[in-house]
């Protein structure tokens, strides 16, 4: 089964169109490496536009009433909820992943969408009580600005969401540089918003070189605010360029996530949780489960369950039926996880299972499970991005802390234990911005979603994701 890929042009100013340069990208599948589609490159004059039409839109957006913009939003996630099935087959065909997950993701933006144009409603001030009589002192929310958002193609409909939600639902506007290589799903999201009514300007899309794209939005005084989803190298950078023109940022960076799995656990639980939590996006999620320490009577019936689930997965094209796991994104991926298994071998690693190449068309590469890995090897430092895992033994719980906390990164832990006392230690000791006990409970809209550390700053789901595209303005007044 294969789905009809459409072009991809800018949206500006609420309308769809080429590049002034008349420039394209080419967008390919990573199932079979063929080029399915084109992709509207943006300049400086374009960008130029998308600004201009940022700061009109919103004028017109921030006076909107809340309530009007929850309106428009929730009508937005209702299009999105019916236009999920046609939306998967797209991002299926240019990301890769399963068309199951696909349309997984599409329906959870709309529940992304809803969940924030709600809190929209109930952003509120206060009252502050005055210590003259006659004098009213208020403490009100007001949208920061217009907004630049950066996000990756391992979500494409995901990561812009939650950035795109928040804003609107604040009252801002904002500009979208989406991922060249999957800029079609973004796209319908965006034409969701629009068939439901946001007014032209308010919210834009753009693709074309990354850096000069960011480099000229963050500077530009329009945008007073950014939002960047991706590595912690191109997020310190962005976050410094921020810093240099005192703009407002959220970043949301790598990450290395251990699980620790205690000998009291449920093993055969915690291996199946945990290989379809690997096998999802083949990997490519800043959350996906990488460092496993198994405490060691637990060591070798959690090996064995976890690394004959990965081994029995189906892997294949996204739209063929049972798949469990789709290509890696491109051939670079397939490249960077040769080298870390390779690496971890030589360093003494036990290869379990996978580490290689899967055939000669596409990016497909075998879930992998490397066993006793020593910490020279590369991996151990080093985000995978990649269906691969490593699985290392500890003996007390103090142990397992300090190695799930030893790199600098901190943004998702998993844990599986039936001790509380357990629980509690780790749900305060381990050093990341979430942790997730006997289950997978991530990413909620309702939940707060960020790291620490390397792993970045501010949260883009739960009440507080509103708070950074508000800021709080004084107001006290008395008689004249």
């Amino acid at each position: 089964m294969t789905a009809a890929y459409p072009d991809t042009q800018l949206f500006i100013d609420g309308h769809w169109r080429p590049g002034k340069g008349g420039r394209t990208i080419a967008v390919t599948d990573p199932a079979n490496d063929q080029v399915i589609g084109q992709l509207a490159h943006a300049e400086r004059p374009d960008l130029d536009d998308a600004l201009a039409a940022a700061e009109r839109g919103f004028r017109a957006w921030s006076a909107t009433g809340a309530f009007d913009r929850c309106r428009i939003m929730r009508r937005a996630a209702d299009l999105l909820r019916e236009r999920a099935d046609a939306i998967a087959a797209i991002m299926t065909r240019e990301q890769g992943k399963p068309l199951a997950e696909a349309r997984g993701e599409t329906m959870a933006a709309a529940d992304t969408i809803d969940w924030f144009a709600e809190e929209g409603r109930r952003a509120y001030g206060q009252i502050i009580p005055a210590r003259a009589a006659g004098v009213t002192q208020m403490a009100i929310k007001l949208p920061v600005g217009p907004v630049a958002a950066f996000t990756p193609w391992n979500f494409p409909i995901n990561q812009v969401v939650r950035k795109l939600s928040g804003a609107l639902a604040a009252g801002c506007s904002i500009i979208v540089k989406a991922p060249e290589e999957t800029p079609a799903s973004p796209a319908e999201l965006i034409r969701a918003f629009a068939d439901a009514g946001l007014p032209a300007g308010v919210a834009n899309l753009v693709f074309g070189v990354p850096a000069e794209i960011s480099e000229y939005l963050i500077a530009h005084p329009v945008i007073r605010k950014i939002s960047f989803t991706g590595s912690t190298p191109v997020g310190k950078h962005l976050a410094a360029l921020a810093g240099q023109h005192m703009k407002r940022a959220t970043m949301e960076l790598g990450g290395h996530a251990p699980v620790i799995v205690c000998e009291d656990a449920d093993i055969a639980r915690a291996a199946q949780i945990m290989a379809g939590s690997k096998l999802r996006n083949a990997g490519q999620v800043c959350v996906s489960p990488t460092r496993f320490l198994v405490q060691g009577p637990a060591f070798e019936p959690f090996l064995d369950d976890f690394s004959a689930a990965l081994a029995k997965a189906r892997i294949g094209n996204g739209f063929d039926r049972d798949v469990q796991m789709g290509p890696l994104a491109n051939d670079r991926r397939v490249a960077a996880l040769q080298s870390l298994v390779a690496d971890a071998v030589e360093q003494g690693a036990r290869l379990v299972t996978g580490g290689e190449r899967i055939g000669n068309s596409g990016n497909f590469f075998a879930p992998t499970v490397l066993a006793d890995v020593p910490l020279s090897a590369r991996i151990m430092h080093e985000e995978p991005f990649g269906p691969v895992a490593v699985v290392n033994r500890f003996a007390t719980l103090d142990e397992a802390i300090v190695e799930a906390n030893r790199l600098p990164f901190g943004l998702a832990s998993y844990a599986f234990t039936r001790s509380a006392q357990t629980m509690q230690r780790l749900g305060l000791e381990i050093d990341a911005g979430m942790t997730t006990i006997n289950h997978l409970g991530l990413a909620l809209p309702e939940v707060p979603f960020g790291g620490v550390r390397e792993s970045g700053y501010g949260t883009e789901g739960g009440s507080e994701a509103i708070d950074a595209y508000l800021v709080t303005k004084f107001v006290t007044q008395m008689p004249g």
